[in-house]
């Protein structure tokens, strides 16, 4: 058996972490640190965060790689997504890495998404470094974080030689990593020493041919498509004739036409890559995600990265309602099509399904965030279409239908303990554990179906004034749950075209809460708002006040009404029922019914009810 050799002058380090646990403020510290940047050089905060939806919501969507030079060690960053709708992304960039940074808040300590991408990273095998970050929280824990990591690796079955991590304490805002919580760093300096004694170099066969798997895709105006990776074995130089092996074994020709390494930020060309480097290759066209570039005399394909599949669908529509093209650049469902079909080559997570409707097309994902990541990012492109209700993906196996779970954790006062386990328990949860810490909060467990969710976020919010937090991570199949209502409340729906007049909206005001104000444009089968009752109703929200010859006794009432909260993307994903659509447009987003005409939908009312009682 050959003998592995270790290039030490690598490291390859993914940041894995919860949502808003501070990766992205600790790299851009490292950055700092590190010599990349002159002292007096002026630095946006969150470099990592390229994409606009990222820098909005403060949050990483996309698996970005940079680099940092340490004591002569180039030390390659892997920037991961804490959501675990953003999986796909988390198994991408640990196929890269050689060892992880796990970091957790000091005060929230481990949380649902910290056990995924923990999770994730224990099972490729990583070598783990702990950071409890900001310590500098007046409401820090430090010392009961780190006990509840050690349980959580515990419950994760790690062997007990692993469970001694080194660990570090962090302030990441200020730049200082520290061994012990009181030590007298004021830097990172330790952070960076630690990763050079704890994680090992990347590993490679001396004598094995050039093996390169391809971890992520990008894209080049001058170079065409580039295929971005870790080197497992051997070398390669930039004119170098290659070969790429699909998922089916097929081998496709290429000649490398140009060879990068990530310094910082930006790409370096050069002339010959190593065992360990990630790299970016120029020169090949028909390459996917999970594919393997290799020798052409040696063809040996390296294990393909392997993903959860999706547990969400979501049927994209053309637009065909009245106001369709009006607003959006891309229209047409050959366009709509091949922008989705690009999104499943970039992310292994998302699939794209047809239908046997030819202007319809199923999109799965992780989850309706993700989903409504993608919606976002199309809709600002310039796209316009439709989208339906997110549903679950139900399986069967051995005559029994089983259904998502999800673990979900939800952190609220006392006092709204009542209302949250009351509508939980509705939606099929489960309690499975509870904390009281005793200061007026509990932390609560569910497991519960992942329809149940869909839908009650804003109830969530609402319920606890605002003060609630819920994280939710996917926890398997299980047998189905039984039914469970997904809204109680029915819609406003518009029953002629016009403008939304403040007479007509103000009448409606009672009968429920709108989503239009005055002068918007509406037409037949668009919601304008929600109904205080679980049907339906139609409504004239164009309906002008009559003028006659008798004069008032005072003058007219003004009308005043209640200020519109404008419904997001989220929100209005999580609203429409089967029977309704989300129109998004660039500027716009109106729901509306599948059927706009309001005749035929009462038509087929009588057949619903039918169809329902039997």
């Amino acid at each position: 058996m050959t003998k592995l050799l270790r290039n030490d002058s690598l490291r390859n380090i993914a940041i894995i972490a919860h949502v808003d646990h501070g990766k992205t403020t600790l790299v851009d510290a490292m950055f700092r640190q590190s010599g990349l940047f002159r002292h007096d050089q002026e630095l946006d905060e969150r470099l990592m965060d390229s994409m606009d939806l990222e820098k909005e919501r403060g949050i990483t969507i996309a698996a970005k790689n940079c680099s940092v030079v340490w004591k002569g060690v180039r030390i390659n960053i892997i920037d991961t997504p804490g959501h675990a709708d953003f999986g796909g992304e988390v198994e991408r960039a640990l196929s890269m890495a050689d060892g992880a940074i796990l970091l957790v808040d000091a005060s929230e300590g481990p949380l649902p998404q910290t056990r995924f991408v923990l999770k994730k990273a224990l099972d490729a095998g990583l070598k783990i470094i702990g950071i409890i970050n900001k310590i500098d929280r007046p409401d820090a824990r430090p010392d009961e974080v780190l006990d509840e990591i050690y349980d959580l690796l515990i419950d994760l079955g790690v062997p007990e030689e692993q469970l001694d991590l080194p660990m570090l304490y962090a302030a990441g805002r200020q730049g200082v990593a520290r061994k012990t919580l009181n030590g007298e760093a004021e830097d990172l300096h330790q952070l960076f020493d630690t990763i050079l004694e704890e994680i090992p170099g990347p590993s490679h066969a001396p004598d094995a041919p050039f093996q390169m798997l391809v971890s992520d895709l990008g894209y080049s105006d001058y170079m065409g498509r580039l295929a971005v990776g870790k080197i497992f074995n051997g070398t390669a130089r930039a004119q170098d004739n290659l070969v790429c092996i699909d998922k089916n074994g097929r081998c496709e020709p290429l000649k490398v036409s140009k060879l990068q390494i990530y310094e910082g930020m930006q790409l370096k060309d050069v002339d010959e890559v190593l065992p360990g480097d990630i790299v970016v290759v120029a020169g090949i066209d028909k390459v996917k995600i999970g594919d393997t570039i290799c020798n052409r005399e040696t063809p040996n394909a390296l294990p393909r990265i392997s993903v959860d599949q999706p547990t969400v669908s979501m049927k994209f529509t053309v637009n065909n309602s009245p106001f369709g093209g009006m607003e959006g650049k891309y229209v047409q469902s050959s366009r709509i099509r091949k922008r989705l079909q690009k999104e499943t080559l970039l992310n292994v997570a998302v699939q794209v399904e047809e239908t046997e409707d030819r202007d319809s097309l199923l999109v799965k994902g992780r989850g309706e965030f993700q989903l409504a990541i993608l919606i976002e990012t199309m809709r600002r492109e310039g796209y316009e279409f439709c989208v339906g209700r997110p549903e679950v993906i139900f399986r069967y196996e051995n005559g029994r239908k089983l259904e998502p779970m999800e673990r979900l954790l939800v952190d609220c006062e006392e006092r709204f303990l009542g209302v949250v386990t009351e509508k939980l328990s509705m939606r099929k949860g489960k309690m499975t554990s509870m904390v009281n810490n005793g200061k007026g909060r509990v932390r609560i467990e569910f497991s519960i179906p992942a329809r149940g969710l869909i839908g009650y976020r804003d109830e969530f919010l609402t319920d606890t004034r605002g003060t609630g937090i819920m994280h939710s991570l996917f926890d398997g199949y299980e047998a189905f749950r039984g039914e469970c209502p997904s809204r109680f409340t029915g819609s406003i729906v518009a029953d002629r075209s016009g403008s939304a007049v403040p007479y007509a909206l103000f009448k409606l005001e009672p009968r429920g809460r709108l989503v239009i104000v005055p002068g918007d444009p509406v037409y037949e089968g668009m919601i304008v708002g929600e109904h205080n009752r679980s049907q339906d109703i139609n409504a004239n929200p164009c309906k002008e006040k009559k003028l006659t010859n008798m004069r008032a006794s005072g003058k007219d009432d003004h009308v005043i009404l209640s200020p519109i909260k404008p419904v997001t993307l989220e929100q209005a994903i999580s609203f429409i029922r089967a029977d309704e659509l989300l129109e998004v447009t660039p500027r716009s987003l109106r729901m509306r019914k599948i059927e706009l005409s309001a005749q035929k939908r009462h038509a087929m009312r009588p057949s619903k009810e039918k169809s329902k009682a039997a």
